[in-house]
C-alpha cells in the first residue's frame, strides 16, 4: 500500500535543492547571494539538511534554479534510481539506447547553452558585488 504520506516521507526537499544547484555548477555562496542579504553559505548549507521547506523559501529558490517548485517537492531519488537501473542497456549486441516513443519538445543543446549563459550571467554579477564590496572598502580605509 501506497500512500502519499509514504511517498512524501522519502523525499527531501533540502537535498533536491542541492542537487538542482550542483547539476546547475552553481556554489552555495552564489545561491545565498542571489537569495538576498540575510542568506550566507552557511544558511545554505542549513537549508540543504532541511526535509521540508517553507513554502515562501521554496518559491525563491526554484524562481533562482528556474525549476518548478513542484519538481523540488517531488523528486524522489529512490524512484529515478529504480527506473534507471530498469531501463539501463549496456549496448551489448548493437542493441539501442534511443526510444523510438519519446519525443523531444526542446533542443537539448539549446538548452545546456542557455544554462551555461545564465550561470555565467550570475557568476558575473556575483563578480561585480565583490569588487564593489573590495571598492567600499578601499574607500572606507583611505
Amino acid at each position: 500500500m501506497n500512500t502519499n504520506a509514504d511517498t512524501s516521507k522519502n523525499i527531501h526537499q533540502g537535498r533536491n535543492i542541492k542537487r538542482f544547484r550542483e547539476m546547475l555548477g552553481l556554489k552555495q555562496e552564489a545561491l545565498a547571494y542571489a537569495l538576498g542579504e540575510q542568506w550566507s553559505q552557511k544558511r545554505v548549507s542549513l537549508l540543504e539538511q532541511k526535509e521540508v521547506i517553507e513554502d515562501d523559501i521554496l518559491n525563491q529558490v526554484a524562481a533562482i534554479l528556474k525549476v518548478p517548485v513542484d519538481a523540488i517537492k517531488n523528486l524522489d531519488e529512490d524512484k529515478a534510481v529504480n527506473i534507471i537501473a530498469n531501463t539501463f542497456t549496456d549496448f551489448k549486441d548493437n542493441a539501442s539506447a534511443i526510444n523510438t516513443n519519446c519525443s523531444l519538445h526542446f533542443n537539448p543543446i539549446e538548452k545546456i547553452v542557455s544554462l551555461y549563459d545564465e550561470k555565467v550571467a550570475l557568476l558575473e554579477r556575483l563578480l561585480e558585488s565583490e569588487r564593489e564590496k573590495v571598492e567600499m572598502l578601499r574607500k572606507g580605509n583611505g
